[in-house]
């Protein structure tokens, strides 16, 4: 179970549901462990949040547990989809924690939002990676099927193509990562799902990840954008931690999982 994630099934209002997908990792494999590690490394972090002046285990976060990936990803993710999606109709707000990726796909198909936001240091803008459309280098691509507005902040890494789609395509933003300390979400009303690719950080501070990319983002340039963001969103995921490290990604990842949730909580006590 997530460290203070103590609510039942019946009085929850945000639900984590472990996605430990490692199928499609081009390069170092390990996200069938993020779940796990995001978990442990939450045992030492305090209870209370000095922003928002709440604890974490008053918030009715509930643990789902995980939901173990068989040999086919296809269906796999229309499985997750389906578990995601009656937490959504009983408006409960899904935290998915991955994985690879591609497990966003399955929280975008659930909560279908109209803007999808995204830390990631890649575009994944592509229709298909080694011949697998179901890739964790498709998920931006994916999004563009689910959302009317897609952002990727922090990203750094892309083929000439994916940079020309994204210069081309006007319902996407991309963020370079010099850039993101001074952006601001600028949505109205609009459901937003928020997904954080650990691999947007530098990986100095997260090198536990699969595709790591030099000169990222900040640890503390994510969390503002997380607690920016979170009052806006329906649906949101950590992925792309693995076990490389001595536990620096799965901090980072774990830490921005609770800041999202004390930043949502406040902002429905506010709205």
């Amino acid at each position: 179970m997530f460290p203070g994630a103590v609510a039942t099934r019946e009085e929850a209002s945000y639900a984590l549901i472990g996605a430990p997908l490692d199928v499609s990792t081009s390069y170092r494999p390990g996200t069938r462990f993020g779940p796990g590690q995001l978990r442990e490394v939450a045992r030492s972090f305090e209870d209370y949040d000095p922003h928002t002046d709440a604890k974490f285990t008053s918030l009715s976060v509930f643990d789902h547990g995980d939901i173990h990936p068989g040999g086919d990803t296809a269906e796999y993710l229309t499985f997750m989809s389906g578990t995601v999606s009656e937490y959504v109709r009983d408006d409960v707000l899904p935290l998915l924690l991955g994985g690879e990726h591609t497990v966003t796909v399955g929280g975008l198909r659930a909560v279908s939002p109209d803007v999808y936001v995204c830390l990631d240091a890649h575009l994944d803008l592509r229709e298909s990676y080694a011949g697998n459309p179901l890739s964790h280098a498709t998920v931006s691509h994916h999004a563009l099927s689910h959302a009317d507005e897609v952002y990727i902040l922090g990203a750094r890494s892309g083929s000439k193509a994916e940079f020309e789609r994204a210069a081309t395509t006007e319902a996407v933003t991309v963020i370079p990562p010099e850039d993101v300390a001074d952006w601001e979400p600028s949505f109205s009303s609009e459901s937003v799902y928020l997904s954080v690719d650990i691999d947007a950080a530098d990986p100095g501070f997260a090198p536990g990840t699969g595709t790591p990319e030099p000169f990222g983002l900040l640890p503390r340039t994510m969390e503002r954008v997380v607690r920016q963001v979170a009052p806006y969103c329906d649906g949101f995921d950590v992925v792309e931690v693995n076990d490389n490290d001595d536990g620096q990604a799965a901090v980072l990842g774990a830490k921005l999982l609770r800041s999202f949730v004390y930043a949502h909580a406040a902002g429905s006590e506010s709205a």
